[in-house]
């Protein structure tokens, strides 16, 4: 008998410790109202009683985030042309999945006719059809189908996508649709609980659990896609898998508090880290996008140095032989002419630590803070000069130095096709046997320029079939063009290629 009890008495800790860890569970969601109001702790009251709290509210409340969610989270299917060699693959590509399985190690071939190339998820935000996803999901699509969770299918159209922020818009033809309301993600707290829902690994309407792990994390992963890119993510422990991506983050009420993005791992899989774009900043990118047919992003006009990273600082240093310390906060290294910034007074050296309410501790602070909000809009711009704080209002430009905001009819055409141009010399185009050509600068990732194979240093010859020496050139061509673009270059190996999209 002393032995068995012996044995019992762990068994009793943890389960006494369980009870305390249910119970401060419990104590949470029994607290009703908007999250900003939520009260962590027992009431001061000498009154309160531990003995009859519910134990079942913690799942109850898990039970009814899901039903809200799950009917609101679609699977999005990628068909596109590409070919995926595995070991080329980077995170995105991990976030999609392989529907086709397979050796990794091994080239992938093209998918079987009717068979997507990458898999993800996405969220029903309006009755009559319009999604939200990432970018990443939807990239090179030549056709994006939408399944519901009631298994009924759609071809869906891509409205707009913001590489900056890895968010996509897509709208199906249907009305009366179950949707999920955008959440004030700035009241998300560090510890609350939070579902994910998604179609990950191919198993369509999954629901995990987990909590709110850090707010306003950079990973430094848009830049793979994006110059400017503005990352705030909510971390979270709940599983998110491959196939998640572009699916809904929610708080306990069933509300939109983020879009899942992404997810830090050595495998490809789950190893306890995910994240998702805020839902403040992926619902201002989407109401862009339906008003505008683009994203309306305010620029103080500045070239910044992340005083945070030490690499950064140090590389800095050894350039300009100079003995800036690591430290929070963003170095102005430059102050563009005539941008926001300069109007204001800034200058260069002075270091930016706060804008408006956030503290600006590294550049996706300073990214974050700035880029979401539009050209016009107004901001205060706490700042270090020689030691001394002083606080400023800056008016937010346009990369092209407005003000007012723009549709896609007010876009340049190097605008809308996402690459400048430079000209060959006379010497280079003899040299290498050219009639005539520029040179491709700042193609944007995800651009119909990027789309065809072309990246900074390709040589472009012709437009239609006519040649170029100029972006005056290529402007004349394409102004006011609305049909199929033939864009013939030359890649680094000196191979010409032909190849077209449709004029935006």
């Amino acid at each position: 008998m002393r032995n068995t009890l012996k044995k019992l008495i762990p068994y009793a800790v943890v389960g006494v410790m369980s009870g305390a860890t249910t119970f401060g569970a419990i104590t949470y969601f029994n607290v009703k109202g908007n999250h900003a109001d939520f009260n962590y702790f027992a009431p001061k009251n000498n009154d309160a009683k531990y003995a009859s709290f519910n134990m079942t509210g913690v799942g109850d409340d898990f039970v009814k985030a899901a039903k809200m969610t799950v009917p609101a989270v679609v699977s999005i299917k990628n068909f596109s042309n590409k070919k995926t060699r595995a070991n080329d693959q980077d995170l995105f590509d991990l976030f999609f999945g392989n529907p086709f399985g397979g050796n990794p190690k091994q080239q992938q071939q093209s998918p079987p006719p009717n068979m997507p190339t990458g898999m993800g998820s996405g969220v029903i935000i309006s009755p009559d059809g319009y999604i939200i996803s990432n970018n990443h999901v939807i990239a090179g699509a030549t056709k994006l189908e939408v399944v519901l969770s009631n298994k009924k299918s759609y071809v869906a159209n891509l409205v707009g996508t913001d590489p900056t922020t890895d968010i996509a818009l897509l709208k199906i033809e249907e009305k009366g649709l179950p949707y999920l309301n955008f959440a004030n993600s700035d009241n998300v707290e560090v510890g609350q609980w939070v579902l994910a829902v998604g179609n990950p690994m191919g198993l369509n309407s999954t629901v995990t659990a987990g909590i709110v792990s850090a707010k306003g994390r950079s990973i430094d992963l848009l830049s793979q896609q994006s110059r400017t890119p503005i990352e705030s993510f909510i971390q979270t422990d709940a599983a998110i898998n491959p196939g998640n991506s572009g699916g809904a983050l929610v708080d306990p009420n069933g509300e939109l508090i983020g879009i899942n993005s992404a997810i830090s791992s050595k495998t490809g899989y789950y190893e306890g880290y995910g994240f998702a774009v805020p839902s403040n900043l992926a619902r201002k990118v989407v109401e862009d996008i339906k008003q505008f047919g683009l994203v309306q992003r305010g620029f103080l006009g500045v070239v910044p140095l992340d005083l945070s990273d030490e690499r950064q600082v140090s590389a800095y240093n050894q350039q300009k032989k100079t003995n800036l310390k690591s430290a929070s906060g963003v170095y102005l290294i430059e102050v563009a002419e005539k941008g926001g910034a300069e109007d204001a007074g800034l200058r260069n050296g002075d270091i930016i630590t706060k804008v408006d309410n956030t503290v600006v501790s590294s550049y996706y602070d300073l990214s974050f803070a700035v880029g979401s909000k539009r050209p016009g809009d107004k901001v205060a711009v706490t700042y270090l000069r020689n030691g001394k704080q002083n606080t400023i209002n800056v008016t937010l430009k346009d990369q092209k130095g407005g003000t007012t905001l723009r549709s896609k009819a007010d876009l340049s055409v190097t605008e809308k096709i996402g690459a400048e141009f430079e000209p060959l010399s006379e010497k280079f185009k003899t040299d290498y046997g050219l009639n005539s050509g520029v040179i491709a600068r700042n193609v944007e990732n995800g651009s119909e320029m990027a789309k065809i194979g072309v990246v900074d240093n390709y040589i472009v010859i012709e437009v239609n079939g006519k040649p170029v020496n100029s972006q005056k050139d290529i402007e004349k061509i394409l102004d006011s063009y609305s049909g199929n673009v033939q864009i013939k270059y030359v890649d680094e190996y000196g191979r010409i290629t032909t190849r077209g999209f449709k004029m935006p």
